[in-house]
């Protein structure tokens, strides 16, 4: 999941030649999961055509505050406003420069970029010399210091025949900057996140196994919220029903809790935290028959069985000092006490309790209802969409 997927951005066209690098930047912030609403100035219209943005961006493109002749339907620019997460004015000519400083919002773009509380990025480009002159830079210091984020031209060949800085700049580099300082105010930029997920399968013979009801659902939302909080990701799954993909995770399948402990153990020195939200069998057939056992005319069957290894506990006796380990429980009876003993006996920095006493939660359901718990407090959350559940757990585990 990249950090834009699902982000508000509003895009500004102004009248430049360069304006057909903005058609590049809006693919790209498409491709990313962006919802892009495109605002045109007037002089737009003079560069690039409103259709190929409107078909690239599945939605009408902007240009004024009344969307007919008849002066019917009136543009709401304070809605735009609200509406985005973030504005991206690409390119930015001097003319409308000058009007972001003073507040001349004589045009739908310039009234909206007046009504933003979020975070506006602007790319200027222009020729040589208008790009160096005392007015622009008195502008875009103006605006820098308002807390616009201010992209600054390239260098290269201008549409004057001069060579220097003015150019727009590529609009790869534009998403770049975007994601960067997204990122940077991600509470888990950086860090390097192990999230198990799902049952693990103790084979019995070729065709039966031992398992358990996990639909790994949880685990995943855990994965999938951690990414998007901008974190990397190594989700290690047991079998499940679930598709993912993610360029900030990376999924390991596995089959058994040998397998499991396996990878972990692999991946353990590299990362930050360890969230342990498998559902992994306690105990293993002693011994894998293999061919398919036939049935016989006995009533019963004996199976012998030997524990698994605790896969937690043995991870959290090699943790350093500067990781945490984060277990699940799953209890029937005495929850808080059974789920703070094994926070104890497990060495633990925190354990969220699943609850299976209200109907619609836990195993396979979208939905779950926890109880955060450390040594010296335990919290409960009402019953929630799993993926809201794994936003509590990771702001509780980042408050560690």
């Amino acid at each position: 999941m990249s950090v834009l997927e699902g982000k508000n951005i509003l895009l500004g066209v102004t009248g430049s030649i360069a304006a057909y690098k903005s058609i590049i930047l809006l693919r790209l912030l498409k491709r990313e999961g962006a919802n892009v609403q495109v605002i045109f100035s007037d002089s737009a219209n003079n560069f690039v055509t409103q259709l190929t943005f409107s078909t690239l961006s599945e939605k009408k493109v902007l240009t004024d505050f009344f969307e007919d002749d008849d002066k019917v339907e009136w543009v709401n620019h304070v809605e735009l406003a609200d509406w985005a997460d973030y504005m991206i004015i690409a390119p930015i000519t001097s003319s409308t420069l000058s009007k972001l400083v003073s507040g001349n919002a004589d045009n739908l773009l310039v009234a909206t970029y007046m009504s933003t509380v979020c975070d506006v990025f602007f790319a200027p480009a222009m020729d040589l010399e208008m790009y160096n002159s005392e007015s622009t830079k008195i502008n875009i210091n103006s605006l820098v210091k308002r807390g616009n984020i201010f992209i600054k031209p390239a260098q290269g060949f201008l549409a004057s025949g001069l060579s220097g800085e003015g150019r727009l700049e590529e609009p790869q580099n534009i998403l770049d900057i975007l994601v960067d300082h997204i990122s940077e105010k991600l509470i888990y930029n950086k860090k390097n996140i192990l999230v198990t997920a799902g049952p693990t399968i103790e084979r019995i013979d070729p065709v039966r196994f031992i398992s358990n009801h996990s639909s790994g659902k949880m685990g995943y939302e855990i994965a999938k919220e951690a990414a998007a909080m901008g974190a990397n990701v190594i989700l290690i799954s047991g079998p499940t029903q679930i598709n993912l993909t993610n360029n900030n995770i990376k999924v390991i399948n596995v089959t058994s809790a040998d397998e499991m402990f396996e990878k972990c153990f692999s991946e353990l020195k590299k990362m930050d935290y360890l969230i342990m939200a498998a559902a992994v069998s306690d105990f293993k057939p002693k011994k894998i028959s293999k061919t398919k056992i036939k049935k016989n005319i006995k009533k019963t069957f004996n199976l012998e069985l030997v524990k698994n290894i605790d896969i937690i506990s043995e991870l959290s006796k090699l943790k350093k000092n500067n990781q945490k380990v984060i277990g699940f429980a799953l209890e029937t009876e005495n929850e808080i006490a059974n789920a703070k003993n094994k926070l104890d006996k497990k060495q633990l920095d925190a354990i969220v309790l699943n609850s299976i006493s209200d109907e619609n939660t836990c195993f396979n359901s979208d939905k779950n209802k926890i109880h955060f718990i450390t040594k010296s407090k335990t919290k409960k959350f009402k019953l929630k969409f799993k993926n809201e559940v794994a936003k509590d757990i990771l702001h509780e585990i980042y408050n560690l």
